[in-house]
């Protein structure tokens, strides 16, 4: 599989991944300036050279997938028998500067309820490069997405009448909105949001009043005081205000948009 292959098919799959990119030679080296590979966690595709220095670039871009860093990076090896060498020595004589380039894997948000307020969210957020799942136990609802084509967003329509099924089987790192048309399928989904490893955000839609009898019942439920504290409500950007489906919808992609990249700016 070719570089250009790798990323495409990487990229199809939401893989975090680096290219690595020999971007400057000096003398003599295993490859020339342009030669490409690709790396993830634990795949590799086409090769710069061999040797310790694709093996010191292959440790650091994976190295920046664990630390989720988004920001490109560039090394420069010496290929001698004086250079310092953790993986064997190259003795080829050159200089080799190598650009190690994130590709990032577009976010994961989930909405559950697709009424009023739910489809004109998914509105706004299908113009986003993410992937959006959209659940609701009615049918006909769901029926609406069709009007959010075509969309930049890869979405996922998930017709579930037990909800917490699908927000069980979320990837971690996503961020959850809840805003079913019923209180107590809403109280479900955040005892499962709550017990889910690894959510990045957790919001739900409603009042002050509502959200302290849910505070009240998670606790009976089982679940700690600062853990419940990782759901958000009532949810939204507190300068956009309005009981409008399409401005509460503004309001929440506001606040959900800022969660992200603060998220982002946090990785980098």
């Amino acid at each position: 599989m070719t570089w250009i292959d790798a990323v495409m098919r990487l990229r199809s799959q939401r893989v975090p991944a680096v290219l690595i990119t020999v971007v400057g030679v000096r003398g003599h080296a295993p490859r020339e300036a342009g030669t490409k590979m690709v790396a993830t966690i634990d795949e590799l595709f086409e090769t710069i050279g061999g040797g310790n220095l694709e093996m010191t670039a292959v440790t650091r871009a994976r190295q920046m997938l664990t630390e989720s860093l988004h920001v490109p990076e560039t090394m420069t090896l010496r290929l001698n028998d004086k250079a310092p060498a953790t993986y064997g020595r190259q003795c080829c004589g050159g200089e080799v500067t190598i650009l190690l380039e994130p590709m990032a894997v577009p976010p994961t948000v989930a909405i559950f309820g697709a009424g009023n307020v739910g489809l004109e969210l998914a509105r706004i957020l299908s113009r986003q490069d993410i992937e959006l799942y959209l659940s609701d136990s009615r049918e006909e609802n769901l029926q609406g997405l069709n009007a959010l084509e075509p969309a930049v967003a890869r979405i996922h329509p998930k017709l579930a009448v037990i909800g917490e099924e699908v927000l069980s089987r979320l990837p971690g790192g996503t961020h959850v909105l809840i805003m079913t048309h019923d209180h107590a399928e809403d109280f479900h989904l955040c005892d499962a949001a709550l017990r889910h490893p690894n959510l990045g955000s957790i919001g739900l839609i409603g009042s002050n009043a509502k959200w302290q009898r849910f505070r009240k019942n998670l606790a009976q439920s089982g679940h700690e005081e600062a853990v419940i504290g990782r759901i958000d409500c009532p949810i939204g950007d507190p300068e956009v205000v309005g009981k409008d489906p399409a401005t509460i919808a503004v309001s929440v992609a506001a606040d959900l948009l800022k969660r992200m990249i603060k998220v982002n700016a946090v990785k980098v």
